[in-house]
C-alpha cells in the first residue's frame, strides 16, 4: 500500500501502526527536550536565521516559498543565503557550496535548483550548522534561510515559517509511520507564521503557485506559453513529494495528461526518458535539473512562483521588525 492511501485515507492499517507512532512521538519529544535543556548542543549564528519547513513528509510547496522569501528579503536591502540538507546528494564530503552548474545527483536536486533559480549563495549538508558556517565564511550573508529545517534543532532560529498543503492538510493526524507527521500536530501552534498552499486552512494565510512559461530542457532560451498545449495530449512527469498537485495544475489549464508519477527525488535515467511516448513532455523544474542530459527536444519544464496573500506579507513584516530593522 502506498503511503498516500495509508496517511490520507481512513485505512485500518494506520490504526495497527499506532503503537509504532507512539514510540516515534516519544523519541521526538525526548529529542526536543534534550535541546531545550541543553543536553544536546545547538548553535546560534551571528546573523538572523529564518526556517521554512513543514510538519508532514512530502512536498507542500516549501521550495517556491523559499524563493519568494529570498526575493522579499532582497527587496528589503538584505543579502540572504540559503542552507539546506542536500537530500539525495551522493557527495561524500559535506558541507558543500552549490554552484549553479552543480551535479544534482551529487549535491541534491533541490540544492541545485535553488542555486540556479535563486542566483544566490547556497550551502548544503546534513549538518545545517556546518553548512551555515561555510556560507558565512565564504560569502558573508547577513541573513540565512534554512530550507526544510523545522526539525533540525541543532541550528537555532529567529523565525519559523510553516508551509501546509491546503488540500491534504495533516492527513490522518498521526505521526510516522501511521501518518505523515514528523512531529505532533500541536507543534504547529508554536510556529508564528503559517501559509497554506492552494487554499485556506485553520491558522494559516493563503498562497498559490503561479505558473510561468514552459522552458525547453535542451535549449532553455526557448519558451512557450502553457496555453500553447491547451487540449493537447502531453506526458506529465513529476518526481516530487506530491505529484498530484502538479498534475492538477496542468489539468486546470486544459492539458490532457498521460500522468507519470515518480518517487520524490527520483534519479531519472535514459530508460525513464525512453518510456515516455512521442509528443510534448512537461515536468516540474526540480525534475528538469536531473533530466537535461536525457531529455528530447520536446521536453519542457514549468516554473512556478509562490504568491502569498498580502496579509501573510504584512505578518512577515511584523515578525521581522527588530530582527532585520533593529
Amino acid at each position: 500500500m502506498s503511503p498516500e492511501k495509508l496517511w490520507y485515507g481512513n485505512h485500518w492499517l494506520a490504526y495497527a501502526l499506532l503503537p509504532l507512532s507512539w514510540i516515534y512521538r516519544l523519541a521526538v519529544a525526548l529529542r526536543r527536550l534534550a535541546y531545550r535543556r541543553s543536553w544536546l548542543k545547538s548553535w546560534r549564528m551571528p546573523v538572523p536565521v529564518i526556517v521554512v519547513g513543514n510538519l508532514t513528509v512530502g512536498g507542500t510547496g516549501k521550495t517556491p516559498m523559499v524563493l519568494w522569501l529570498l526575493g522579499y528579503l532582497r527587496r528589503r536591502g538584505l543579502n540572504p543565503g540559503i542552507v539546506l540538507r542536500g537530500y539525495g546528494g551522493t557527495a561524500r564530503d559535506w558541507p558543500r557550496m552549490i554552484p549553479v552548474d552543480g551535479d544534482p545527483f551529487e549535491l541534491g536536486d533541490e540544492a541545485v535548483l535553488l542555486a540556479r533559480r535563486g542566483a544566490c549563495p547556497v550551502a548544503a549538508g546534513p549538518d545545517r550548522v556546518a553548512a551555515a558556517r561555510l556560507l558565512l565564511d565564504r560569502v558573508g550573508c547577513n541573513i540565512l534561510i534554512c530550507d526544510d529545517g523545522l526539525q533540525h534543532y541543532r541550528l537555532q532560529r529567529d523565525l519559523e515559517i510553516m508551509v501546509v498543503d491546503a488540500t491534504r492538510g495533516f492527513g490522518n493526524g498521526h505521526c510516522l509511520p501511521a501518518g505523515p507527521l514528523r512531529e505532533p500536530r500541536s507543534r504547529a501552534s508554536e510556529v508564528p507564521l503559517q501559509v497554506c498552499n492552494g487554499g485556506s486552512c485553520p491558522g494559516g494565510e493563503v498562497m498559490h503557485l503561479e505558473p510561468g512559461a514552459l522552458v525547453n530542457l535542451r535549449d532553455p532560451i526557448l519558451t512557450r506559453p502553457l496555453s500553447a498545449l491547451n487540449r493537447q495530449r502531453v506526458t506529465a512527469v513529476a518526481g516530487i513529494g506530491n505529484p498530484e498537485r502538479f498534475f492538477a495544475l496542468l489539468r486546470h489549464f486544459g492539458l490532457h495528461l498521460d500522468e507519470r508519477p515518480y518517487p520524490d527525488h527520483h534519479r531519472f535515467n535514459t530508460e525513464d526518458a525512453a518510456s515516455w511516448p512521442p509528443g510534448p513532455v512537461v515536468m516540474t523544474e526540480k525534475d528538469a535539473v536531473k533530466c537535461a542530459s536525457v531529455a528530447s527536444e520536446n521536453c519542457w519544464f514549468l516554473p512556478v512562483e509562490a504568491v502569498p496573500s498580502a496579509t501573510f506579507e504584512c505578518q512577515l513584516s511584523e515578525q521581522l521588525k527588530g530582527l532585520i530593522d533593529g
